[in-house]
């Protein structure tokens, strides 16, 4: 076994059953005719299991099928889900991550103050908070009234002690005449069983001059082609589609969006997935422990930084839409 893959083994995990699947039709177009695409496993955990995605015949969607019901999918977003973690988990790692946090969170700032005047007066919705750093930061920041959504119950993290949290799906809330300058998507749309009623409900909520902000995986980029099977990107069972440039454009105009720039790049660094592929590659689904994981992962970091500085311009991983109501 290589050093690598010692380093970030996780602990086995208990054996469990593969929930019941059941059948899906396409996000995008709702057609029901499809190809086999790719298998994929639970890689960053080590869960058990191996799910499917196919590619829409109709419009070239690729998404899981079968899929876990959403009753059964949150076993699979436990307290070990790196989005969900609190600060204190880390341990000796802490500095390590709150840093990395905040520079993610600062990048996230950065893309959507070009399309949005942040101050007192904005309201923000960010759905699939998960801890809620993003929004605390805009409020601390700039006084940005935020609220924060999650389908998993977070309300006693520290970041919602100034921030409002909601728990549940986007279109089961009423917002009554609540009106959002920004809604935020990170890396919240590929986990979505609706996606398009969730941007549809989106658009609703929007103000003539709000903007909504999504980033996701790209499907169509560097670090599909390099990993395959073992692209972080994958994340089954809990990303239910995979977006291309052109299938992401697609489905936010179909549900009334208007894209006002895209961006081939995110905020989320695509060094991420460079590392947890090639780690993914050594340890073929046995999970990843991310605190053992650390001192390797910084280590390859500091290798790769001559090539990262061109990150926006490499098609490595990630891909962002800025969008508003389409008039």
């Amino acid at each position: 076994m290589t050093t690598l893959a010692r380093a970030t083994l996780a602990a086995a995990p208990d054996p469990a059953p593969t929930p019941d699947l059941e059948s899906t039709n396409c996000y995008l177009c709702g057609s029901d005719s499809a190809r086999p695409f790719i298998g994929a496993e639970d890689d960053l955990t080590g869960k058990p299991g191996r799910f499917s995605f196919v590619s829409c015949d109709e419009c070239t969607l690729v998404y899981q099928q079968p899929r876990i019901p959403l009753s059964g999918i949150k076993a699979y977003y436990d307290d070990d889900y790196i989005a969900h973690r609190r600060h204190s988990d880390w341990g000796i790692m802490r500095r390590f991550f709150e840093r990395s946090m905040d520079r993610l969170d600062a990048s996230k700032e950065d893309i959507v103050a070009r399309y949005v005047p942040l101050g007192s007066s904005r309201r923000l919705l960010d759905v699939g908070c998960g801890a809620g750093t993003f929004a605390a930061r805009l409020r601390r920041r700039h006084g940005v009234e935020a609220v924060g959504l999650d389908f998993k119950e977070l309300s006693d993290l520290p970041s919602f002690a100034d921030v409002e949290f909601r728990c549940g799906l986007l279109y089961d809330h009423d917002f009554g005449e609540e009106r959002f300058d920004l809604i935020t998507m990170w890396h919240f749309l590929e986990h979505d069983y609706d996606p398009a009623r969730s941007l549809r409900t989106s658009r609703e909520l929007l103000t003539r001059d709000g903007r909504l902000v999504v980033e996701v995986p790209r499907l169509d980029s560097v670090t599909f082609t390099m990993y395959g099977n073992r692209w972080p990107g994958l994340q089954a069972p809990q990303h239910t589609a995979l977006y291309s440039r052109q299938t992401l454009i697609s489905m936010v105009e179909r549900a009334g969006l208007e894209v006002l720039e895209y961006l081939p790049y995110g905020a989320f660094p695509a060094y991420f997935y460079l590392f947890t592929g090639a780690a993914f590659r050594l340890l073929k689904g046995r999970g990843l422990n991310l605190k053992r994981a650390i001192i390797p992962y910084a280590i390859g970091q500091a290798l790769l930084s001559p090539l990262l500085v061109f990150e926006r311009r490499l098609n490595l991983a990630m891909q962002t839409i800025v969008c508003r109501r389409a008039t």
